[in-house]
């Protein structure tokens, strides 16, 4: 990846923890999250910034509009988290799911995380595209041409999503949990080939970190798993599908695994194999079956392909048919073109 993009990591998978509403509205947990995700192998560490009345009708939805009024923080607990996150050297994340907060967050961030839900609110979109900020994209709820409309409609909006260094496109799927069968990790493959201009990453909603390890082997170039300190005793929805510090820790250790694994593009022959002399040990040379007198014709019937390959390789075997031998041979020993007229 690019270092010039927002969501650059060294081993080509950034990892975003998310904090989101785990914090269940609670500012002195939200700092022990943060701190705790902050110490983990996450480079992003990430929030949602919200209030009631901003997000949800209390008329047509007051419970939800309830909820969310729980959860919601100040503007100052934002800057605080921000610089807690950066004490650390890391990146200090939000889903913007107020307007109004736009402005006043924007110069916080390095990039945008447009959530799944927001995916067709163009009045949201226009107002982050506006502050020509990167932003990151996850696609639940969303068949492929709405993610084109709405990938269009950012580019129309703005001619930097145009760019990878300024849109990246996250598969996701929008229910918490989710069965495994609903993951649909295949979509990866889909998006890079649809958008293949943009990196293509993973939001999970699945339980435990399975999904997350196969996403890095599809190519995910983004993950995105929600973070709690323990899941035991949670009630909040979102604790379930959450990972804890340490396996994030064993989630990088994981990447640099496949990342080795991986290896390059170029097929050949490895140091190993060479080191080891195993094209000559576990490759084939022709041999006699019988010994062979001076003068004699070679058939296909006095020779055979046996381990390890020195002299003549395997594949000229029928080359030799036909050939007189221009000298004594004995069977099973080493033969030389020299051998034969």
């Amino acid at each position: 990846m690019n270092s010039k993009i927002p969501w650059y990591s060294a081993d080509g998978v950034y990892i975003i923890a998310e904090i989101g509403g785990n914090h269940e509205g609670d500012f002195e947990y939200a700092k022990k999250l943060t701190q705790l995700a902050c110490e983990s192998q996450a480079d992003c560490i990430k929030f949602q910034i919200y209030t009631g009345d901003s997000l949800v009708s209390k008329v047509e939805a007051p419970d939800r509009n309830q909820h969310f009024k729980k959860f919601q923080l100040s503007t100052e607990h934002y800057i605080e988290l921000k610089n807690i996150c950066h004490s650390y050297g890391k990146n200090f994340g939000a889903s913007v799911w107020d307007i109004e907060a736009i402005d006043w967050i924007a110069p916080h961030l390095t990039f945008f995380k447009i959530g799944s839900g927001d995916l067709t609110a163009f009045p949201v979109l226009k107002e982050v595209a506006q502050t020509n900020k990167p932003i990151m994209l996850s696609t639940g709820l969303a068949t492929l041409e709405e993610i084109k409309e709405t990938v269009h409609f950012l580019q129309t909006l703005n001619p930097l999503y145009k760019s990878r260094e300024n849109l990246s496109i996250l598969q996701c799927t929008s229910m918490y949990p989710i069965p495994n069968c609903e993951a649909n990790l295949n979509i990866i493959s889909t998006l890079k080939k649809e958008f293949g201009d943009y990196d293509i990453g993973y939001s999970d909603h699945t339980e435990g970190k399975r999904a997350v390890e196969a996403a890095i082997t599809l190519g995910a170039k983004i993950l995105e798993v929600h973070f709690t300190d323990k899941r035991e005793g949670k009630t909040f929805r979102d604790h379930k599908i959450s990972l804890v510090k340490d396996e994030l820790i064993e989630l990088r250790a994981f990447i640099k695994e496949i990342n080795d694994l991986k290896g390059n593009h170029q097929k050949g022959i490895t140091p190993s194999e060479l080191e080891n002399n195993h094209p000559t040990t576990f490759r084939r040379a022709v041999y006699l079956k019988n010994n062979i007198k001076k003068g004699q014709l070679i058939q296909e019937s006095d020779l055979i392909a046996l381990r390890p390959n020195h002299g003549i390789d395997a594949r000229d075997f029928t080359k030799l048919i036909g050939k007189r031998s221009n000298k004594d041979l004995l069977k099973l020993k080493r033969l030389d073109w020299n051998d034969f007229e």
